[in-house]
């Protein structure tokens, strides 16, 4: 799993622009929900924002999981090779249409997004009973339904799990992604509106965009050996040489 952990981190820390855009104004306003002591108090702000991004992490990682066991079956149907070459294509081509969304080059990209939104719809007025958020506790728990909020970056970090080997490798990848969207979902938190104005501005969200999009190249030009660092790809070569042996 290191080089998928790899682009997993990748795809977290190069999707800063989109997620401080989108996010940041969540992390912002429930910032300015917290007691005005807790705001004063630099050690209490960050303890508030970790529980809101650890209970995101644990979303994703739950999210993660679930693909992950989900796209073995998949992967297994597909056919090891063939369906990893599919599933690794496509997500390498949705991380270019993300890339080009975030560089505002492919505007159309938000319909994506609107796929989560029959979910979300029913997790949000659970999450508006818990403001303001009066302890770390709620806090997480806010997180952890601030983790499904709909995301075009997470749905491609998601396709990317479907081809993980399993639940715990999925876990993991959407684990590590989320690690790499910490910096910037957690400075929205503590410096709000500065840096959101930042991440508005045209030629951040381009270079962002532009690293998106040579990441998504990458996975295209270097499927086949991401294929020959994946678990699956490890497993189904040992097979081959067991039946060869007998």
């Amino acid at each position: 799993m290191t080089h998928p952990l790899i682009t997993a981190l990748l795809l977290g820390l190069f999707s800063t622009a989109h997620c401080v855009g989108m996010c940041g104004g969540i992390s912002g306003a429930l910032t300015f929900s917290l007691p005005e002591t807790v705001r004063q108090h630099r050690v209490h702000l960050a303890l508030f924002v970790s529980a809101y991004n650890v209970g995101r992490l644990i979303s994703y990682a739950a999210a993660g999981a679930l693909v992950g066991y989900l796209g073995g079956t998949v992967y297994e149907t597909l056919s090891p090779k063939g369906g990893y070459a599919i599933i690794q294509g496509a997500a390498a081509i949705l991380m270019v249409a993300v890339g080009l969304y975030v560089g505002g080059w492919f505007p159309r990209f938000a319909h994506l997004e609107r796929l989560g939104i029959p979910l979300w719809r029913r997790l949000e007025p659970l999450g508006r009973r818990l403001i303001p958020v009066r302890n770390p506790a709620q806090a997480l728990v806010y997180g952890l339904i601030w983790g499904w909020l709909p995301c075009g970056l997470v749905y491609t970090a998601l396709l990317f799990t479907v081809t993980a080997g399993g639940p715990l490798d999925g876990a993991l990848f959407m684990a590590v992604f989320g690690l790499g969207t910490l910096p910037g979902v957690m400075s929205a938190g503590i410096l709000s509106d500065k840096l959101r104005r930042l991440s508005r501005r045209p030629g951040v969200r381009q270079v962002a965009g532009a690293a998106l999009v040579a990441l998504g190249l990458a996975g295209v030009l270097f499927g086949e050996w991401l294929h020959a660092a994946s678990p699956m790809s490890s497993d189904h070569q040992a097979l081959e040489c067991r039946d060869e042996r007998f």
